[in-house]
């Protein structure tokens, strides 16, 4: 592997603290050689990587704009115009054949309302917020709350709803403006909790007590399913594996749900078992990109600075996170997962994600709830 940003003279046996001197240079340094690949690889049009998935050029521009690239640049600026070409008459953002619109839609939200501060894209924010709220499953689409799909949002192709798509919906939300409280978060919070691998009030689905670590996994809906790999267990429960896993304690927090629930209480004490910046766990390589962003975000959303492991151990997860992306930066500035699931051998997914993670090193951290 190679070395980027001098990051051998930056990795030592003592982590660098998200605070120090050297952590910010070389944050720095990593950033503006990831936007200087970036700014080669796009496409004449805007785009990155595929013309008609604007998902990726969605989450590329978002992370430019929070490396500190203004939305006035030229590359953003394109970026951006790209994605305002996709929107629809419905509201939403995606490409008129797309079986991903959820997402698309999403991911667009997120890169306007970063580009918003002059209120340019009120309107088309406005109009995405209002076609997501159609999207989520609810009393349309199920004949109950009781249906494990209840709150839920999927790609868009209303095949099921999953948890990675309700992440990106309940960001979306955020970004718009919407509270904890808010009927369409709540909503989404029954789905959240039916995810995870914990016997509650809140989850009653066959697969509540049969893993019962805490852990989350993919969906619920359609019979259930998890990403992580093995053998199917005997009693049929789901795997958990950590992206998941941070993306419903995200969620849960988005929800307004407090440190001393139980569910926030079971997903940390999961995280502590499986703390990594090295790796998915329960999925190794696979999926690591988009799991160091949500680990970044997920962690910065729970207002830790030191977050303490299973062992006792103290974790500045900020500077051990930017550590490692350094170490795995490549020469041109990207960055490349190995195993490329999820299309992230793609380069400027790959570098967008990476890039995401590093934005949430270096900012205040938020107040998480504390009760509720």
């Amino acid at each position: 592997m190679v070395l980027g940003v001098s990051a051998a003279t930056w990795i030592s046996a003592t982590p660098a603290r998200a605070d120090d001197a050297s952590t910010a240079k070389h944050l720095k340094a990593a950033r503006a050689k990831a936007i200087s690949f970036l700014r080669t690889t796009q496409k004449e049009d805007g785009s990155w990587t595929v013309a008609n998935a604007p998902g990726i050029t969605g989450l590329v521009v978002t992370s430019l704009l929070r490396s500190g690239v203004p939305a006035e640049d030229p590359v953003t600026a394109a970026g951006l115009k790209y994605l305002a070409g996709f929107a629809q008459p419905d509201g939403g953002i995606y490409y008129s054949k797309s079986n991903h619109r959820n997402y698309e839609t999403c991911i667009a939200v997120l890169a306007f309302t970063e580009a918003n501060r002059d209120g340019k894209y009120k309107a088309l924010i406005a109009g995405a917020d209002k076609y997501l709220r159609q999207q989520q499953w609810d009393e349309e689409e199920v004949k109950s709350k009781d249906d494990p799909a209840y709150g839920g949002a999927g790609y868009g192709s209303k095949s099921r709803p999953d948890l990675s798509n309700t992440q990106f919906l309940l960001e979306a939300l955020k970004a718009a403006g919407a509270k904890s409280d808010d009927p369409a978060l709540q909503k989404a919070l029954v789905f959240v909790s039916r995810t995870q691998n914990l016997e509650s009030e809140f989850n009653t689905t066959p697969f509540a007590a049969k893993v019962n670590d805490g852990g989350f996994y993919y969906t619920p809906a359609a019979g259930g399913a998890s990403m992580a790999p093995g053998e199917a267990l005997p009693n049929g429960g789901l795997r958990s594996y950590a992206s998941m896993t941070y993306a419903g304690l995200k969620s849960m927090i988005y929800c307004g749900v407090g440190s001393d629930d139980p569910r926030v209480k079971a997903a940390v004490n999961w995280i502590k078992k499986h703390y990594s910046v090295t790796e998915n766990p329960g999925l190794g390589q696979q999926g690591a990109y988009y799991y160091y962003h949500t680990f970044a975000k997920a962690l910065h959303a729970l207002g830790q600075a030191e977050f303490t492991d299973q062992a006792g151990k103290a974790h500045d997860w900020r500077g051990e996170l930017a550590a490692h992306l350094a170490k795995v930066q490549q020469e041109n500035g990207s960055w490349v997962n190995s195993a490329p699931r999820w299309n992230e051998g793609d380069p400027n997914l790959a570098t967008g994600y990476a890039l995401l993670a590093l934005s949430y090193c270096d900012r205040p951290l938020e107040k998480a709830p504390a009760k509720k």
